[in-house]
């Protein structure tokens, strides 16, 4: 009886550095990782020659065709907007504001984020184009 345990015993194997080297892999792939952010809603943004890149971005908000807006894949209301990118813009404030409106969209949602993001002490404030 105890030759068959003592058998048994040899068949299995250590899988321990095969787990850690499946741990220290996910731990690379989720530090090398960029995320995209994302505003939530498609938007035709017009076009322009004279655009130019934004290296830092912290806050992306999107004015869709019926001009509705969203934060962070979320529809906000007008008087939340504030709010909201307060909390964002507190967890990195070096960066700045990039509104991608849709070229259908009303002016005045883009001038009510504008004007939120100045009275937060957002200086950095961009609209997105396509490069002509």
């Amino acid at each position: 009886m105890r030759r068959k345990i003592a058998q048994d015993d040899e068949k299995v194997a250590d899988l321990t550095p095969m787990l850690d080297v499946v741990f220290i892999m996910l731990i690379f792939f989720i530090v090398t990782a960029t995320f995209i952010k994302e505003t939530g809603v498609e938007v035709n943004r017009p076009d322009t020659k004279t655009a130019e890149m934004k290296k830092t971005v912290s806050l992306l908000v999107g004015v869709g065709p019926d001009s509705g807006i969203w934060i962070d894949k979320k529809k906000v209301d007008v008087r939340n907007v504030r709010p909201l990118m307060e909390r964002l813009h507190a967890e990195n404030p070096q960066g700045g504001l990039v509104i991608q409106a849709d070229s259908i969209s009303k002016v005045e949602k883009v001038l009510a984020i504008m004007d939120s993001a100045r009275q937060i002490g957002i200086t950095q404030v961009a609209i997105a184009s396509e490069e002509n």
